[in-house]
């Protein structure tokens, strides 16, 4: 069960920061070990003018946080992490129209390293815009941050 601190949380680390705030992310749901977040269609958010499609940039901002996200989740707490790697594969073009929602699981975590699957897509996970597999590094505190005895060395 996911720990109650990080789950009150969870909207505001979707939402908190300056950049997500402006594109409108939002947390949709989290059910463990999967968590998923929507961006709200906006016109501004078009790569194509002609078609309407959304910019393939948003697609894979959304699909780097909702994979960070999903990372606390596997933590089970918030802690410093970064994006090591990310490889975005784009299906199709998303519907002109509709907001894109994406999902993501954190399949392998160790002491250092998460390893997470996330999709994009409008209505269903099965028929994706894009999918994602990513690396994410997990910043410990060092012996000397976290044990003031250590000396700072």
């Amino acid at each position: 069960m996911p720990n109650p601190e990080l789950l009150a949380i969870l909207p505001q680390l979707a939402s908190g920061s300056a950049h997500t705030h402006s594109l409108g992310f939002k947390l949709e749901s989290v059910d463990a070990p999967r968590i998923r977040m929507r961006v709200p269609y906006r016109s501004e958010f078009i790569g194509d003018p002609d078609s309407g499609v959304l910019s393939g940039g948003l697609v894979s901002t959304l699909l780097d946080h909702v994979g960070g996200m999903s990372v606390w989740l596997a933590l089970n707490q918030f802690q410093s992490i970064a994006t090591l790697d990310m490889r975005v594969d784009y299906m199709r073009a998303a519907a002109p129209g509709k907001d894109l929602l994406a999902e993501a699981e954190c399949y392998r975590l160790n002491r250092t390293m998460a390893f997470v699957r996330a999709w994009a897509f409008e209505e269903t996970p099965d028929n994706p815009v894009a999918a994602s597999q990513a690396a994410y590094i997990i910043h410990k505190p060092a012996l000397r941050d976290a044990d003031p005895s250590a000396g700072g060395r």
